[in-house]
């Protein structure tokens, strides 16, 4: 049975973290459903936009320490083994380099790699009533995989004391922190998630594609490449057939043809 729940329905793909009885952990079986679920809905041009939520009181409590504890066990007898781990790196990697965009809802608790989780997501938005941290260092690790993803939006100083500290904080105190967008109301999380996802659906489908690379690739470009670049990238976009549409439906004060 998957980890991984699916639900289509106008274009909107929504992904459940289904094993709350296991607190939604980074277990090999629940990272490779996701990945599943990530391979299907990027061949699937019905599926426009990307939620990612969970059953249950805990959004994702980062690694499975019972399969960490045991495969650390497995290696100090034999040390020649192969280490058998969920590959969160390739995991986030999916979310940062989909051409869809992902929004995070985040109904349950979020510590350890779930933070890293709830980082990757494109926009993510949390009832203010859950916690949050980087727990890591409380149980003797580190969050060293999570910090590829989160680091980028924090402030040096708040990144050194919550990886340092290791407590726990409030929504409102992580989307302070830039890891994630908004905190709000449990009773409003939904309505606010859908008018995240209704804006979404208003970009052409290239065009969204096309701004995720844009926000990919600038920053870790030199002035004058990325000039170039993007002044390529603009033209061609102009130049589309999505792009055409786009302008027309503006000018003529309609929805494009890719609104539902």
């Amino acid at each position: 049975m998957s980890l991984v729940n699916t639900h289509l329905h106008r274009g909107v793909l929504t992904l459940t973290l289904a094993d709350a009885a296991n607190r939604n952990a980074l277990s090999l079986q629940l990272v490779s459903d996701l990945l599943g679920a990530i391979d299907a809905a990027e061949a699937d041009p019905q599926v426009r936009v990307m939620v990612l939520t969970n059953e249950g009181s805990v959004f994702c409590a980062g690694a499975d320490l019972r399969q960490q504890s045991a495969a650390g066990v497995s290696a100090a007898s034999n040390p020649a083994a192969p280490l058998q781990r969920a590959s969160m790196p390739e995991l986030f990697s999916r979310f940062r380099n989909s051409p869809k965009p992902w929004v995070g809802r985040l109904a349950g608790h979020c510590v350890a790699g779930g933070m890293g989780l709830a980082a990757a997501m494109d926009i993510s938005i949390a009832a203010d009533d859950i916690k949050f941290g980087f727990t890591e260092v409380r149980i003797g690790v580190s969050p060293a995989m999570i910090s590829v993803i989160c680091l980028p939006k924090m402030r040096a100083a708040d990144a050194r004391a919550a990886f340092l500290r290791g407590n726990r904080f409030d929504a409102a105190e992580a989307a302070r922190l830039g890891l994630i967008n908004t905190a709000v109301p449990r009773g409003q999380l939904d309505a606010e998630v859908a008018q995240v996802v209704d804006d979404l659906l208003r970009g052409g489908p290239e065009a969204i594609a096309a701004t995720k690379q844009v926000l990919n690739q600038v920053p870790q470009m030199n002035y004058d490449d990325a000039s170039a670049w993007t002044a390529e990238l603009s033209a061609r976009l102009f130049k589309s057939d999505e792009g055409r549409e786009g302008m027309a439906a503006y000018l003529e004060k309609r929805d494009a043809v890719w609104v539902p």
